[in-house]
């Protein structure tokens, strides 16, 4: 709040007025600001109605740069210029204020930057940035082993292993070009093979993609007990409609350790269950022909079921030597689909039904094991063709089942056929009978 101003009196100043000395009428400026020219305006109290400028001096108070403060002593009261010294220490508190709140937010900033530095800093006293240099990883070496593509690569398998005991996406992540070159090499070899599947094995197989066939080794954990992200594997399927579908399917499995192929349903929907378990109910005999006949199929996935070689006897001992072999290969065929069985006979059908194993079964699905070498090995994508070969027929006789083809007549096939194989059993009881009597007949003339 500025002083107030004293009106000036209309009568002249007498001459023998004694002025104050502290005062300097001369246009020099005071010694006390004369090395800080902001203060001069503070120090100005306004002009005078003469026309004078009065400059006052203190000779108490102090500015904020530490030098005395004029006040004016041209005949105010000392309660005025009392008043006005608190007034301006008030607003010099105010301002000395403001200006610490803004040091301490500069020192504050000063501080975070130096403590920023330091941790930038590499020991070297802050001079430099800290760096930290990751080297690049090198891909496994090829061991001179050149790629096929009909074959997996040996670094491939190698990656699999690895996967398999280090299965972290922190892993997978620094291994990201190995896997990216692991995987190339499996989408070539499966090209390859799809291409002859369906020239040498199955020709109701289309041509598709290779990412229509192969699956992705990302597992799907929201719902399941293994927390491990990843497949260790590799994998594909073929069938009508690629890897998914209704159609049963041939499948291909790579792990090193646990490699295997396999062909038929795994998992089918209820429908797909309901359908086949009504085949086993009212034609046996075809699944007696699929999994007893087809002798290529049963020494390929369960050889055990295989016949034993003995001595020759009577066709009645053969009949009953053809009922064993029938039920050991219908039970092989049952262990082979353990997985997901029931253990309760299937609701509609009798505890005692002839084919009671089968009818438990969820999955009907042939498969084994093969070595690791039948996809590194040059020659490894001939067998694998081979085995599949031997699918076909039961492949194809699944889908006759659940998605017979438009005109299929297999149930009239089948009815013709077992017409002829009840004549054919009749006439062998009848031949049967016939050399009984014949040899009753002989034995009695030998008697004779």
């Amino acid at each position: 709040m500025p002083a107030r101003k004293k009106e000036d009196s209309l009568t002249p100043e007498p001459a023998n007025r004694r002025r104050s000395s502290r005062i300097s009428l001369s246009d020099q400026k005071n010694k006390y600001v004369e090395d800080d020219d902001s203060e001069i305006d503070d120090l100005a109290d306004g002009e005078t109605s003469g026309g004078r400028k009065r400059t006052t001096v203190s000779s108490t108070a102090k500015p904020r740069n530490g030098a005395s403060r004029a006040v004016d002593d041209g005949g105010d009261s000392d309660a005025d210029a009392y008043q006005e010294d608190e007034e301006d220490e008030e607003d010099e508190d105010d301002e000395e204020e403001d200006g610490d709140e803004e040091e301490t937010k500069s020192a504050n900033n000063k501080r975070k930057r130096s403590n920023q530095a330091d941790s930038d800093s590499d020991g070297d006293g802050g001079s430099a940035p800290r760096r930290t240099f990751i080297p690049h990883k090198k891909l496994r070496d090829l061991g001179g082993v050149s790629y096929f593509d009909d074959t997996v690569h040996p670094v491939s398998m190698a990656f699999l292993k690895d996967l398999k005991a280090n299965n972290r996406r922190e892993w997978l992540k620094d291994n990201d070009a190995e896997f990216r070159r692991a995987q190339q090499d499996w989408l070539t070899y499966v090209e390859t093979l799809s291409t002859r599947l369906a020239a040498e094995a199955d020709d109701t197989l289309p041509e598709l993609p290779a990412k229509d066939l192969i699956f992705r080794i990302y597992r799907d954990v929201r719902f399941s007990k293994n927390p491990q992200p990843y497949k260790p594997y590799f994998a594909a399927s073929w069938s009508r409609t690629g890897k998914k579908g209704p159609y049963a399917l041939y499948y291909v499995h790579c792990e090193p350790g646990n490699c295997l192929v396999g062909g038929g349903h795994w998992y089918p929907d209820n429908e797909a269950i309901r359908v086949l378990r009504a085949s086993i109910d009212e034609h046996p005999h075809r699944w007696h022909r699929a999994l007893v006949e087809d002798t290529r199929l049963r020494d390929t996935f369960f050889p055990t079921a295989a016949p034993k070689k003995g001595k020759k006897g009577r066709k009645t001992s053969d009949k009953g030597a053809a009922d064993d072999e029938g039920a050991a290969a219908k039970k092989a065929f049952a262990e082979l689909n353990a997985e997901g069985a029931l253990k309760k006979k299937p609701l509609g059908y009798s505890a005692d039904h002839r084919d009671i194993e089968l009818l438990k079964l969820r999955n009907f699905f042939a498969h084994k094991k093969l070595p690791d070498s039948i996809f590194t090995d040059r020659d490894g994508q001939d067998k694998m063709v081979e085995t599949v070969q031997a699918l076909v027929p039961f492949v194809t006789f699944l889908n006759r089942i659940v998605r017979p083809d438009p005109g299929d007549d297999f149930d009239s096939d089948e009815e013709d056929e077992e017409a002829v194989g009840d004549d054919d059993e009749e006439d062998v009881e009848i031949e049967d009978a016939e050399e009984g009597e014949d040899e009753g007949e002989n034995d009695e003339d030998e008697d004779d």
